[in-house]
């Protein structure tokens, strides 16, 4: 289902069937140096976690990680959207792409497009972020996107050192 439009991008609710790009997305070494290595060792497990994280997380609060797909030729680049998180208090903004993406804009195009759907069409009050401390790229991003620092502190489930943002919408 589509989500929104922006100049470049399609941001689409993942599937089933993508289950090959999740699966190749979340054992690139960028994901998981930066966000963590999800235990996922093959497409069918990728399928698993997309039904089980995404879609469910989709279903249960009209919101989740999108597939970032440019316009020109459907190619997916990355995820972005929104995620609740039991560790933190209000819904985190989430981005990922492949490298062979990075550095063209795309991460901050779909980001700043998915800031406006939080506040305009969700209602949203507060958008929070959070990164690895020493992911520069996405620190940078976040502070573009309008977030501040409030804390650095480990969060579950891997207790990895951790920078928290928040950004007023409201």
């Amino acid at each position: 289902m589509k989500i929104l439009d922006t100049e470049r991008l399609r941001l689409r609710t993942i599937t089933p069937d993508d289950a090959a790009f999740y699966y190749a997305l979340v054992n690139d070494p960028s994901w998981i140096e930066h966000i963590g290595d999800k235990g996922i060792r093959s497409v069918e497990g990728a399928r698993i976690a997309i039904i089980d994280g995404p879609c469910a997380m989709q279903q249960r609060l009209g919101h989740s990680l999108y597939v970032m797909e440019r316009k020109s030729d459907g190619q997916a680049l990355g995820l972005c959207g929104l995620i609740k998180r039991d560790s933190l208090p209000d819904v985190d903004i989430g981005y990922a792409i492949r490298p062979a993406y990075f550095g063209q804009g795309y991460t901050y195009e779909a980001a700043s497009a998915v800031v406006a759907y939080a506040r305009d069409v969700l209602g949203m009050k507060r958008l929070m972020g959070i990164t690895n401390p020493h992911n520069t790229v996405s620190i940078n991003l976040l502070a573009k996107l309008g977030l501040t620092f409030i804390e650095h502190k480990p969060l579950p489930p891997d207790n990895r050192p951790t920078n928290i943002y928040q950004l007023a919408l409201a």
